[in-house]
């Protein structure tokens, strides 16, 4: 696949989604309090490159699903992981003023409207995803929602920003700690997509254990690049505050190997991530990714 196959690709995936949740919020939302809608929507509408929720999609056609039904399961990712940001950014977290290039959504409307919001998200897309779980009668699909729980609850994204929280007074000590916090707190929602995308198809367990090595050489691809980019990138590219690792004198892949050896950290993750999909037909766009995350630049 070309990078131009794959920017047409995710495009028209992440469309798809936008389409749907602009859908949602204008009709299922509509019962929620004017105020909290218009925050939760605000966030959810900043956009992003939708990476998460393209990657169910692709997934799931991948192994022969159909997009129309995962779509419910892509916008509750996109939720979950846009209430996520809303809550990283809020003073008592990172304090982020901005996010996807625009102020943050506590900037906006406060901080008590802000934990709302992000409350509301959460629980709305569990509401989506289990509305069509219910509605579709498939196994798969039940299963993509347990995925998407378990990996964004207590065991999963949670547990990792709570292990980041804590280690900030005295900072991360060794790289063991470092690994268990971005295994959690970023390569678990990649996986969720990954896996739920997976189960959705109704995929067998032998490529399911493939994926799941896949997606965490991926995460671990992803936090490298973004701990290199928070050195070296463009601010305005990037629609975030940069350097705040380096100012709390935080301990990142870039701080620890270096800039050099993070980036050769990369392309091992990269090369172990496309070695994952060995024996799984049609992974074009799954390989694209990984290409496409090695040389990001936002």
């Amino acid at each position: 696949m070309t990078a131009g196959e794959y920017k047409k690709a995710s495009l028209r995936y992440k469309e798809l989604v936008e389409a749907e949740l602009d859908r949602i919020f204008r009709g299922p939302a509509r019962d929620v309090y004017p105020r909290l809608r218009e925050a939760m929507f605000y966030s959810i509408e900043a956009g992003g490159k939708r990476i998460r929720p393209c990657l169910l999609l692709a997934v799931c056609e991948m192994l022969g699903g159909d997009a129309a039904s995962a779509l419910p399961f892509a916008c509750g990712l996109e939720m979950i992981h846009t209430y996520s940001l809303i809550h990283d950014d809020l003073p008592c977290m990172d304090d982020d003023d901005m996010r996807r290039g625009r102020p943050s959504n506590h900037r906006v409307f406060g901080e008590a409207m802000a934990v709302l919001a992000g409350d509301g998200l959460l629980s709305f897309a569990f509401e989506t995803m289990l509305a069509a779980a219910l509605k579709s009668g498939s196994r798969g699909c039940l299963e993509a929602v347990s995925e998407i729980a378990d990996r964004a609850g207590a065991r999963g994204m949670v547990t990792g920003q709570a292990a980041d929280l804590e280690c900030e007074g005295e900072g991360i000590k060794t790289e063991e700690m470092l690994r268990f916090i971005h295994r959690h707190k970023t390569a678990d929602m990649l996986e969720a997509a990954v896996i739920s995308g997976a189960r959705i198809a109704g995929a067998d367990d032998g490529t399911v254990a493939k994926l799941r090595r896949y997606s965490e050489s991926m995460g671990l691809l992803f936090q490298i690049t973004d701990d290199i980019l928070d050195m070296t990138g463009d601010p305005e590219l990037m629609g975030k505050t940069l350097g705040k690792d380096a100012e709390a004198d935080k301990l990142t892949y870039a701080v620890l190997l270096g800039l050099d050896g993070a980036r050769d950290a990369a392309r091992q993750a990269a090369e172990a991530a496309k070695a994952a999909l060995d024996g799984i037909p049609d992974a074009d766009y799954l390989i694209a990714t990984v290409d496409n995350m090695l040389t990001r630049s936002n």
